[in-house]
């Protein structure tokens, strides 16, 4: 039911994360071909679409993304998908690095289609999801349209059983036990084990709309136009936290939430024609913005709690609010971001020579960027902040916007009828930093109309988006600080942070297209990217100099209590460069059986593999990545991944059957509470919470089974029934000495943790 879901489920080379942390648990993203986020250009109808204004704040292969949020796309307003695997910067714009997503939007001018759904987890008996479409076409006199599409959704929680270390009462020898409550606290009260729900999938009410309206307005011109609108409702549960933590608000303990208000919206204006000096042409204007209210609801503030509190502004322990008090619910933060985008495009057909048919494209692109990030209430950042989502203060908020300036030429020439070349150019100009030029050429030769060869190399550049230059986050306790210093500030200059260059790439690709047989496809294709100047977590520092920095940031510490080992602050740097290297192949055959129906069948494999090549340095000469955020770009998305799909109709039935094998991931996981804590690390120190040595877990390679069938009761009426991971197939478990609080599954990677999801539907279309 999710545009996201329904892309990784469909196409080999797109996964999703299977369960994001704090607020990226909120937002939909993809990755494509293993790489970040925000390599992946999404287009609407052509047109670049606004990213979220949410950022990706924890450690994880899509650290410091704000991507698409597809999900706030209304699904049923969706006609069809292309998705170009390739390096495409110089026709659609420069961080085009893995590859495009182009999203085609219904214009039908008439008919109504209607659908209903409603399903869950059949194994946990959570998980309900319902979702209701509608669509619909209408005719703008006699030779214009306007289609309209309308979509309600909403999930609960998934929750599996998880037992929290902190309330079983035992473990093993020399576990760490500080911080444990059953067994350790005298006078516990009896807490259930699976207290902690931290592992679970977030509960999300949305809306979407969409209107799509063409009309011709005088001979050879035509007005037309996109608005969507979406707002969601999302909640996501956050760790745990027991009795003693806020015992005269919640003696029982209590689960912090997090939760997001968002409004996302976009509107498309245009008129294209047919004939300026022979050119086709477009002008369109587009303006997006996505706007993120978070909250920390069922928590606590334990510092205003504290016998510390201090209503004097000068304290370390100052709250605004006041002491002996604790709210329940906070707002944390504020974001928004918004883009505005002018396109002139024009495309001509030319016979140069009267020998060489060629097409000539070129134009020009304005974008204004914007970015805006608001304070949350003083409690939630103030005396520790809020438990669950520590939330930004001041020091974090501000206004920042930039242009970008951009043109491209793209060249198609047909030398000969079997052999057609591609050369396109595209210069960028962003007022923050500099310019970029890029480059695509490509070429195909069709042999016969059986086999052809094709290949092509591209250039890409992408600038560091707002968010990565902005974005800062710091969490201050009595005893203890600890965060994401803005890599523009000074703060992070004391930490030998530099300004954040752009990424570059260089693509190579090539393959193959053969029919051996009438409607037999096959194309295999294998592709590298060279990719530098990587963004990413880097520059950590801990002690004297970070609370140096922190307080250069205009944060207040509580020297007195403060412990200098627990204080830390990073920023982000253009880390690492790296070179993906796979292989795509994609074929399909349909039967026609006559009287016994027609059966469609699909494969699609890619083979996927990223290796570091530089690993950057930070102010004092140590390397910024170490072994774990290496195996983040490298290791965590699956190393292969084969879709093969059977659709068969016959009469009024159709049945629908699809394999999904994800390939082996493997993440190098931080030894945890029940790491025996005698152990040391081969380079010094503890093995338990050690930064240099690590557990590498491996999830094996696992197959998900979906399967659908429906019936056809007349033209106007379909149903279905269905299951998504039919065997109810997860990701493989943690082990005990690796679990973090609450933790149960690696959810960097691989498969979903959703589970076996049942379902039906009902499909009316008049």
């Amino acid at each position: 039911m999710n545009l996201a879901d329904a892309l990784a489920r469909t196409y080999p080379s797109i996964n999703i994360m299977a369960k994001g942390s704090d607020t990226a648990a909120l937002t939909s993203s993809i990755r494509m071909r293993g790489l970040n986020p925000n390599e992946v250009l999404v287009l609407v109808d052509g047109k670049r679409r606004h990213t979220t204004a949410n950022v990706v704040q924890n450690s994880g292969p899509q650290f410091g993304s704000s991507p698409v949020d597809l999900n706030m796309i209304p699904a049923n307003a969706i006609d069809h998908i292309e998705v170009l695997e390739d390096g495409a910067a110089a026709m659609y714009g420069s961080d085009a690095i893995a590859g495009v997503v182009n999203i085609i939007t219904k214009k039908q001018d008439h008919g109504l289609n209607m659908s209903a759904q409603t399903g869950a987890n059949a194994y946990n008996g959570d998980g309900w999801q319902y979702q209701i479409d509608i669509d619909g076409g209408l005719k703008l006199g006699k030779d214009g349209y306007l289609h309209l599409s309308g979509q309600m959704y909403h999930t609960d929680h998934m929750i599996p059983f998880v037992r929290d270390h902190r309330l079983i009462g035992s473990w093993p020898k020399n576990a760490y036990t500080v911080g444990y409550y059953t067994g350790v606290v005298a006078n516990a009260k009896s807490v259930p084990v699976n207290s902690n729900q931290i592992t679970s999938t977030p509960e999300e009410t949305r809306e979407n709309l969409g209107i799509d309206w063409g009309k011709p307005i005088t001979d050879g011109i035509n007005f037309y136009g996109l608005i969507t609108y979406a707002h969601r409702h999302a909640e996501a549960i956050q760790n745990y936290r027991i009795p003693t933590i806020a015992p005269t608000i919640w003696p029982n303990g209590f689960s912090p939430i997090e939760t997001i208000e968002e409004n996302d919206y976009s509107a498309t204006l245009g008129l294209k024609g047919d004939n300026f000096l022979g050119f086709n042409w477009d002008l369109s204007t587009t303006y997006g913005a996505d706007e993120d209210r978070i909250y920390n609801k069922n928590t606590a503030i334990p510092g205003m709690l504290a016998s510390t509190c201090s209503t004097n502004p000068s304290s370390g322990y100052y709250s605004a609010w006041g002491c002996g008090w604790s709210p329940t619910k906070v707002r944390a933060e504020t974001y928004r971001f918004g883009q505005w985008t002018n396109n002139a495009d024009f495309r001509r057909r030319i016979n140069i020579a009267h020998t060489v048919p060629m097409v000539l494209a070129f134009g020009a692109e304005h974008r204004l960027e914007t970015y805006d990030i608001t304070a949350g209430d003083p409690p939630s950042y103030q005396v520790g902040g809020a438990q669950g989502y520590a939330g930004l203060g001041p020091q974090s908020a501000g206004s920042w916007s930039r242009d970008i300036w951009a043109g491209y030429v793209d060249g198609d020439f047909h030398f000969t009828k079997k052999w057609d070349v591609d050369l396109a150019g595209r210069f960028e100009h962003y007022t923050d930093v500099g310019n970029t030029e890029n480059g695509k050429i490509s070429t195909r030769y069709d042999f016969t109309h059986r086999i052809a060869i094709r290949g092509t190399i591209a250039t890409g550049f992408r600038a560091p988006t707002m968010m990565e230059q902005h974005y800062s986050a710091m969490s201050v306790s009595p005893t203890a600080a600890s965060g994401l210093l803005p890599v523009s500030s000074e703060a992070a200059r004391i930490l030998g942070a530099s300004p954040l260059k752009p990424e570059r790439s260089l693509s190579e690709s090539g393959g193959v297209v053969v029919e051996p047989i009438d409607g037999l496809h096959v194309e295999a294709d294998v592709y590298q990217i060279n990719l530098r100047d990587r963004i990413v977590q880097g520059g950590t520092t801990k002690g004297a100099l970070a609370q140096q920095a922190i307080e250069a940031m205009g944060y207040t510490l509580p020297t007195s209590s403060l412990d200098l080992n627990s204080v830390s602050a990073y920023y982000f740097s253009n880390g690492a460069s790296t070179r993906t290297q796979g292989l795509d192949i994609k074929a399909d055959y349909t039967f026609h059986l006559h009287k016994y129906g027609t059966l469609a069948l699909s494969m699609g494999l890619d083979l996927n593999r990223t290796r570091l090549h530089h690993n950057g340095r930070s102010s004092t000469g140590s390397p910024l990545l170490n072994a774990q955020t290496i195996g983040y770009l490298t290791t965590a998305s699956p190393r292969s991944k084969i879709i093969l799909n059977a659709f068969y109709t016959v009469g009024s039935w159709d049945v629908n059957v699809r394999q999904t094998r994800y390939g082996e991931t493997t993440d190098m996981m931080t030894y945890s509470d029940w790491t025996d804590t005698t152990l040391t690390c081969s380079t010094g120190g503890s093995l338990r919470a050690s930064n240099s040595c690590f557990y590498a877990f491996k999830n094996t390679p696992l197959w998900l089974t979906d399967l659908e069938v429906g019936y056809r009761l007349n033209r106007v009426w379909h149903f279905a029934v269905g299951a998504n991971d039919i065997f109810n197939v997860r990701p493989r478990k943690l082990p005990e000495f690796v679990r973090s609080t609450g933790a149960l599954y690696d959810t960097n990677g691989q498969v979903p943790i959703n589970g076996g999801y049942y379902y039906g539907r009902i499909n009316a279309s008049f």
